[in-house]
């Protein structure tokens, strides 16, 4: 298989043709190609495919390193963009790129070196409804949305971990085609999130599991920090969507300016959402790492040999 590693601010996938790969399990390459001590490593698997829908230039499917799809990936679609530009895959400018979120455009930049180095996404308007979330938070309605809910933190550990961070014992969701849950702190870093994380993802409340984040907000009102937990990869240095429902979150809680950079482990992301029923606009970096080939079945095999079970 031939790949091509890339990254937005550190989120970082495989991307291949996918119309090279008419019968290639997506979801096994993924969990096979993520493993970051014997594999190539990243955040799992990007296909770059050929559309199914007449309004689009192409179609994007995201796989996590455990191998399930998601429906969308903010930093990888702007990659997304720079691979089928720098390799006359297509041109439009924008792209309209089919994701699980629908079809998305995506605005990019070349560089100095003529290389696509930059892009904004239109990522959507944001959802809202407790229902679509999709979320079942016990008295909450289906239409109502979720900001500023009060919760009890020990739900989703024991030992007090939220004391150091000063986390604010309320959440608020949001979808950007996928599900986050932003909890605002005033230190991300002291949050022990390879521990809380998967609390949140796979808590009943969240049938879809979820992405989760925590947010230092400011000090300005354009600013913020923010780290995450991602369902299906675990930590990672940068998420597109989560930035985006981070900005989302923050305007609803009154946080944050309606234009938001956050900083992610990774790097910067700009979010621009110009009012409640608008879309919202994520611009960033789209970086490529270098190319190669694999075998995927003989790296199923070491990978067994290593002991690495999830293969």
């Amino acid at each position: 298989m031939r790949f091509t590693k890339m990254h937005g601010i550190g989120n970082d996938y495989v991307y291949i043709d996918g119309s090279q790969y008419a019968t290639l399990d997506f979801a096994r390459a993924a969990r096979l190609v993520s493993d970051r001590h014997f594999a190539i490593g990243s955040d799992g698997l990007i296909a770059v495919c050929a559309p199914t829908r007449a309004d689009a230039d192409l179609r994007m499917r995201m796989f996590n390193a455990d191998g399930s799809e998601g429906e969308m990936c903010g930093n990888g679609i702007r990659c997304v963009a720079k691979f089928a530009v720098d390799r006359g895959i297509a041109s439009a400018n924008p792209l309209r790129i089919e994701t699980g979120r629908g079809v998305l455009e995506v605005s990019w930049e070349r560089g100095a070196d003529g290389r696509v180095a930059r892009a904004s996404v239109m990522m959507g308007a944001p959802i809202l409804e407790h229902a679509r979330i999709p979320a079942r938070i016990e008295g909450i309605a289906a239409d109502a949305r979720v900001v500023a809910h009060k919760i009890d933190l020990a739900r989703f550990g024991t030992s007090g971990w939220w004391d150091a961070a000063k986390v604010e014992p309320h959440i608020t969701l949001v979808s950007m085609g996928n599900p986050h849950v932003i909890l605002a702190c005033d230190d991300p870093w002291k949050v022990p999130l390879e521990a809380v994380g998967p609390r949140f993802e796979r808590d009943a409340w969240f049938p879809a599991r979820i992405n989760v984040h925590f947010v230092k907000y400011g000090p300005n009102a354009g600013e913020a920090a923010m780290r995450t937990w991602e369902r299906g990869s675990g930590i990672t240095l940068a998420c597109g969507t989560g930035a985006s429902a981070v900005c989302v979150a923050g305007v609803l809680l009154g946080k944050c300016a309606r234009t938001l950079h956050a900083q992610l482990p990774g790097g910067p992301l700009k979010l621009e959402w110009p009012s409640e029923t608008a879309n919202l606009r994520m611009t960033g970096p789209a970086t490529e790492v270098f190319e190669g080939e694999v075998d995927l079945d003989a790296l199923a095999g070491m990978l067994a040999s290593h002991g690495v079970m999830h293969v």
